[in-house]
């Protein structure tokens, strides 16, 4: 019985031990190894923080864009070099046009800074409650890098895409879309939607669409340098239209997370400065040229000298002065980003882009002004030499020859004018429907306006062909009162058409 007792106290004793081990190897070694390890880390953090320099960065920040080459600035080693002096430390991501994932970056706060083409950020930010970013800068505007396409027997005007048959090639939410749909609002192709849109992910995937074509095709190529240039070398092929007709619609802008600008605005106006510096460094064309070619080989875009030269043509890269014109605080002949940013969003909304406008349409709450007022009023320079602001280039006076020769783009979609039975007075609807011609025409100022009073068919011919042209007189007059050089706009004799209406087309110089 003292055996048995004996050996199961032995037993006892032996789980206690094995426990005891247990727990020492399990819980109380790992705890003391792990205090030892952290307590060796922290005198080794505090010996390296001890002996290291200061830090030339105070501050670091990402910025989003993809491989357009209007931000070619904004990927050169002057950019981060200016950065760099100024204590930031600058990381771009490159997210391949991805705008939802660009917007959501920005939400989360993993991106400070993103370069954002106005149509897309307010297509993107409709979806949201809360605009996570604000525009701060305009980087460029797009004035003939994108263009629209077709064969020439097939479509010899603007007028002639008005069908539910045709579809428009091109990349889905790029500004070669918004010149699509611009074209749709401000021609009244009423005939084609949304759906007429035919979107792609590359614009190699629309040189391929165009391959694959016959002259016959009821498909438009809407596309954009050096691509355009690459199509135009079949001569079947012509441009109906391109982005440098028009000005306030295709725009890149620099935008900014809201919380980064509240924490640290100063950061923000260090940003503008390197850039708007940067930009300056490359102002001479050699220079402009050099650039498109390393930043085309930095993004794998194969370019011939002779579409580097149209791309840049095609660019506007936004400078100083522009930016403070833009956000209204120098004067000049220039589309407040206010008003730009509504012109897009009417674009998308008729066009069916968008079911809501952000912000609920108070376009001051996606831009922020005060970082671009801050440097102004520091009388920021980026160079020695002083910036302009570019005026847009004025349409020449033509011959009555050179008149009959224009050719025809298309006819502006424009409200039936209404006068009182048989006069040629405005009526107050008229005003008010030629008043919003006007900025239509302020916004396409590469036109010339031809004018046509059309007649009955009943009653006195001649009578009617004479109230006709009065009609069409009458608009000039008003539209030369409301700022239009007569200098772009002709009257068209009256015709007997069947109907009383005043028509506006618009025309251009045969190359």
């Amino acid at each position: 019985m003292t055996k048995t007792k004996i050996i199961l106290a032995a037993l006892v004793w032996l789980v206690v031990l094995g426990i005891g081990v247990s727990v020492w190897k399990l819980v109380i070694d790992p705890v003391r190894t792990k205090a030892k390890t952290e307590t060796a880390k922290q005198e080794a953090a505090a010996s390296v923080a001890a002996t290291s320099g200061t830090s030339r960065y105070s501050q670091e920040i990402s910025l989003g864009l993809d491989s357009f080459s209007g931000y070619a600035i904004l990927r050169t080693p002057e950019f981060q070099n200016q950065l760099t002096n100024r204590g930031i430390k600058l990381k771009l991501v490159d997210d391949g046009a991805d705008y939802t994932g660009r917007a959501a970056a920005l939400e989360k706060g993993t991106l400070q800074f993103a370069a954002f083409p106005a149509d897309a950020l307010i297509k993107t930010f409709s979806k949201l409650d809360y605009p996570p970013a604000t525009i701060i800068a305009i980087i460029d505007e797009t004035r003939g890098a994108d263009a629209m396409l077709a064969y020439k027997k097939r479509f010899q005007n603007v007028d002639q895409l008005n069908s539910p048959d045709v579809r428009f090639v091109l990349v889905g939410d790029s500004p070669s879309e918004t010149l699509a749909r611009v074209v749709m609002q401000d021609f009244g192709l009423d005939q084609v939607s949304s759906k007429s849109i035919d979107p792609v992910a590359t614009p190699e995937k629309v040189i391929e669409r165009y391959r694959k074509a016959d002259p016959s095709t009821n498909e438009v190529y809407v596309v954009w340098e050096p691509f355009v240039s690459q199509m135009l070398v079949n001569e079947g092929l012509h441009v109906l239209t391109d982005s440098s007709k028009f000005t306030g619609y295709i725009v890149d802008t620099l935008v900014v997370n809201r919380d980064f600008l509240l924490k640290h605005e100063p950061v923000v106006e260090a940003v503008l400065e390197s850039y708007f510096t940067s930009l300056f460094a490359f102002r001479e064309p050699t220079k402009l040229s050099q650039l498109m070619i390393d930043d085309a080989k930095r993004t794998k875009l194969q370019l011939e000298p002779g579409q580097v030269a149209k791309m840049i043509e095609g660019i506007q890269w936004k400078n100083t002065q522009e930016n403070f014109a833009h956000f209204g605080l120098r004067q000049g002949a220039i589309v407040h980003i206010e008003n730009i940013l509504e012109r897009v969003s009417k674009v998308l909304k008729s066009t069916g882009a968008m079911d809501r406008e952000p912000a609920e349409g108070k376009w001051n709450r996606l831009y922020f002004d005060r970082p671009m007022k801050q440097i102004m009023s520091r009388n920021f320079y980026p160079g020695v030499q002083s910036e302009s602001i570019r005026e847009e280039l004025q349409l020449k006076e033509l011959s009555q020859e050179q008149w009959s020769s224009l050719v025809t783009v298309g006819t502006l979609s424009v409200p039936e004018l209404v006068f009182s039975r048989g006069s040629s007075t405005l009526s107050d609807r008229s005003r008010t429907i030629l008043d919003e011609l006007s900025v239509k025409l302020q916004a396409w100022p590469q036109y010339y306006l031809m004018i046509r009073g059309n007649a009955s068919s009943l009653g006195d011919v001649e009578s009617n062909k004479q109230l006709a042209s009065k009609r069409a007189q009458g608009a000039l007059e008003y539209l030369q009162s409301a700022g239009i050089p007569k200098e772009r706009m002709r009257t068209i004799p009256g015709q007997i058409t069947g109907e009383t209406r005043v028509t506006f087309g618009v025309g251009e110089i045969p190359y």
